[in-house]
């Protein structure tokens, strides 16, 4: 069974907002959520709540419906409702799924509900989350699987990237800076230019040399000392 979807209202006209929000309650697929006359107040709804489509006018008082849409980073499936067709054009440049004129038909209006609702299943549908517990390299012709908690420290060597991990080492061609993406802070930290450690595998600190809890001992950058005691505790 399809979600439900939340809508919002926005229309500085009492009477333009009657007539949609009478059509949402004959559909049983989306729901209101809110109605706004005043563009700046569902903009800031916008900013704080989870809205899945927004039915707006287009020329408003203080922000007209393209500008208020154009400020958003990360727009919902949008529906222009407008007494003008001349912005249809500015309507769709902006991602509308629709656009709809004044007086709104009913089928019209559920025309274009359906077609936001297509617009949010099979196109805004979220993303599979990254796993960002592993990374995968390739060496020696095959992809292979490093959990993040198994490494103790990445090496530069050239144009290749050492892997050292407890129970094994990897050699793939890669850079440092790729490998500053999967490798972050707080769990990870560069010491040096040519390498990065894993900040639970730090043994012991003598003077600018880390010792690891394989035993190996890397060279500490002066400039990094503090952030890495930092990292630390100490």
């Amino acid at each position: 069974m399809s979600k439900v979807l939340r809508c919002i209202v926005i229309d500085d006209e009492p009477l333009g907002r009657e007539v949609i929000e009478s059509f949402i309650e004959k559909i049983p697929f989306i729901t209101l959520s809110s109605s706004f006359g005043d563009p700046l107040e569902a903009l800031d709804y916008l900013q704080k709540a989870e809205v899945d489509i927004v039915l707006t006018d287009i020329q408003m008082p203080k922000i007209n419906g393209l500008e208020l849409i154009q400020s958003l980073q990360n727009p919902p499936a949008v529906i222009f409702i407008t007494a003008h067709r001349d912005f249809a054009l500015d309507g769709f440049d902006t991602g509308a799924t629709d656009y709809l004129v004044k007086p709104v038909r009913f089928d019209r209006f559920l025309k274009a509900v359906n077609r936001a609702k297509d617009y949010i299943e099979n196109i805004k549908k979220p993303k599979k989350e990254a796993l960002t517990d592993r990374i995968f390299i390739k060496t020696e012709g095959k992809l292979v699987k490093i959990m993040l908690k198994d490494i103790l420290y990445v090496e530069a060597q050239g144009d290749y990237l050492k892997i050292a991990t407890e129970k094994n080492s990897y050699t793939t061609l890669s850079t440092m800076k790729s490998m500053d993406g999967a490798l972050k802070l707080p769990d990870f930290f560069r010491v040096q230019r040519s390498f990065i450690v894993n900040v639970s595998a730090v043994q012991a600190i003598n003077g600018n040399m880390v010792e690891l809890n394989n035993g190996k001992v890397i060279s500490l950058a002066i400039s990094k000392k503090e952030e890495l005691f930092s990292l630390l505790g100490l």
